[in-house]
């Protein structure tokens, strides 16, 4: 059907559309081609370039044609114009014909050639821009969704805690379309997203401990929220006397933080037929940003934990980046 239509329309209209087309879409694919090492893209744009310079050749050989006709072809064309012209006859009251060499009011070619190309190079341009603009393709890396536990009931500690963060929202500030490029793996797209809203272990339900989590193939960062009464410098103390190492303290955003290591815990399970697991071993060792909840260390924090499977960790700065991101996006605790 497209071939149909394109043969309806005349020379001048018809190749420089062709030309145009086949041009973009060359151009386009060898870039993607050499941007992705694509033989096959690269072929495929190797074509239509090929095409666009056979239809550029074509359009030359008819300029040339244009300018200098054959003087043999003129002659014999002017004289079967002339053969087929029926001869006037003579009647009463007829006014004057029109000459038979006449010339008609021809196109002008040029000014077909023009609209053509100016018409389609600008829906090009459209084609070739609207990636930049419109949301991503089925092809585009996707963030993984924070609406797993999005419908839960929340257990009582939220109500009496003023203003506490959940889960979803902790989840939705730290799975950023940038936290790879944070983590320094900007190639990487995020495998598992998960957030819940527990509270804190012994405390008898009592305070509030959402938490989200975002793995890549490379690192897993976690994020979770604790509102209870313990500031930061008593919680620098507890890590004293912990297995905690590499602590440091340190101010992010205005806030009291402080930056230490440990190790986390590896569990094994079994599902073959007696479904036991393993005993809980030493995992790798994580890194964690504590930072309070307020700049005036009333109570509660906020941890930033990042690990590897492959035990290595990235440098402090990646923490403090990320820290930036998402504690604005997590409400200072209010005077109680």
């Amino acid at each position: 059907m497209l071939g149909f239509l394109l043969r309806l329309l005349p020379f001048w209209v018809r190749e420089p559309l062709l030309i145009a087309v086949g041009s973009v879409l060359g151009v386009r694919i060898m870039y993607l081609a050499v941007r992705d090492h694509d033989r096959v893209a690269a072929g495929l744009g190797v074509v239509f370039l090929v095409f666009t310079a056979i239809r550029v050749y074509a359009v030359i050989r008819a300029l040339r044609a244009r300018r200098n006709p054959s003087p043999t072809a003129s002659a014999d064309r002017a004289a079967v114009d002339a053969a087929a012209q029926p001869q006037p006859q003579a009647q009463a009251g007829t006014g004057p014909r029109p000459s038979p060499g006449t010339p008609e009011k021809e196109h002008n070619a040029w000014s077909q050639a023009v609209a053509a190309v100016a018409v389609f190079g600008a829906l090009a341009a459209a084609l070739w821009v609207a990636p930049r603009f419109m949301p991503s393709g089925d092809n585009a890396p996707q963030l993984a969704s924070c609406s797993g536990g999005a419908h839960e009931e929340l257990p009582k500690a939220y109500k009496d805690t003023p203003q506490p963060v959940t889960g979803e929202e902790l989840c939705k500030a730290l799975n950023r379309p940038d936290l790879a490029k944070l983590l320094g793996t900007p190639g990487e797209t995020a495998t598992t997203v998960s957030s819940t809203n527990n509270t804190a272990p012994l405390t008898d339900g009592k305070v509030a401990q959402p938490e989200a989590e975002v793995t890549f193939d490379t690192y897993t960062v976690n994020v979770s929220a604790t509102y209870n009464e313990l500031s930061t410098a008593q919680y620098v103390k507890l890590m004293k006397f912990g297995d905690e190492k590499d602590i440091k303290t340190l101010t992010v955003l205005g806030r009291p933080a402080v930056l230490s290591s440990d190790h986390t815990m590896k569990l094994e399970i079994n599902l073959g037929s007696g479904g036991s697991g393993g005993p809980v071993e030493q995992g790798p060792l994580a890194r964690t940003l504590s930072v309070a909840l307020d700049r005036n260390d009333r109570g509660g924090y906020c941890d930033i934990t990042v690990w590897s499977t492959s035990g290595a960790l990235p440098n402090d700065s990646v923490l403090l980046n990320i820290a930036e991101k998402v504690l604005p996006r997590i409400p200072e605790r209010p005077v109680r």
